[in-house]
């Protein structure tokens, strides 16, 4: 079965109006482990339990709190989280346009694949105009109840829409005790260095990459369900 769209609305620039569906873009294939218990094999639960009261409670007598002071929390009804998130709808408003190569990667969080909804030559109009121009729209747009930054670009006949991290989110190197070295390479070392990767250059090919420590790891549990020996 395709993926199903996660979200429908609109970008907008000036007075362009292109109608989209989001499609997740990234599918994880991490192998996931239970906790179970060793005793007896059993799969742990995790229950959402009141200290307090000492008792278990269920999914609807809970709420959004945040933590002011040492076990002091301000709750937020769910009609106030979704109120702080702004009202712009299923609007994705493109503010500006910049450079998409002075996008740095580290701001990239999560990337979606929009898709034509109706209106297929303004979504080709927007392709063409972001692919020639090289640029990326800068914006903004509200998804489960938060507000989002985002960059929407031109990738081969699709636009994408990946979610940025704001500027406070990002590390900066100099905040960190990091060892870069203070000796300055000799011109004949870099130029060695520089032959070195000139000789390894290859076109990215992503499909030339596989994940050999999950493809270990799923070896070893079918070894291991076999009753083979570890």
């Amino acid at each position: 079965m395709a993926p199903r769209s996660i979200w429908n609305g609109t970008i907008t620039f000036g007075l362009v109006n292109v109608p989209i569906k989001l499609y997740t873009a990234t599918e994880s294939k991490t192998v996931s482990f239970s906790q179970v218990h060793v005793s007896d094999g059993s799969k742990i639960e995790h229950r959402r339990f009141c200290p307090k009261e000492n008792k278990q409670v269920d999914y609807t007598e809970t709420v959004k709190g945040y933590e002011v002071s040492e076990g002091s929390y301000v709750v937020l009804e769910k009609d106030e989280v979704k109120a702080a998130a702004g009202n712009r709808g299923k609007v994705v408003h493109l503010e500006e346009f910049v450079d998409a190569a002075d996008i740095d990667p580290v701001f990239y969080e999560k990337t979606y694949y929009a898709g034509s909804r109706e209106a297929e030559d303004a979504y080709r109009l927007l392709h063409e105009a972001l692919r020639k121009s090289g640029r990326a729209g800068i914006g903004r747009f509200t998804f489960h109840d938060r507000e989002y930054l985002v960059a929407v670009r031109a990738l081969d006949d699709v636009v994408p829409l990946h979610t940025l991290r704001f500027h406070d989110e990002v590390v900066e190197p100099d905040d960190l005790e990091l060892d870069l070295g203070r000796a300055q390479p000799r011109p004949k070392e870099v130029e060695m260095a520089k032959q070195l990767v000139d000789s390894l250059e290859q076109d990215f090919d992503p499909e030339a990459w596989e994940d050999t420590y999950r493809e270990a790891v799923l070896d070893l549990i079918k070894r291991k369900a076999r009753g083979e020996e570890i």
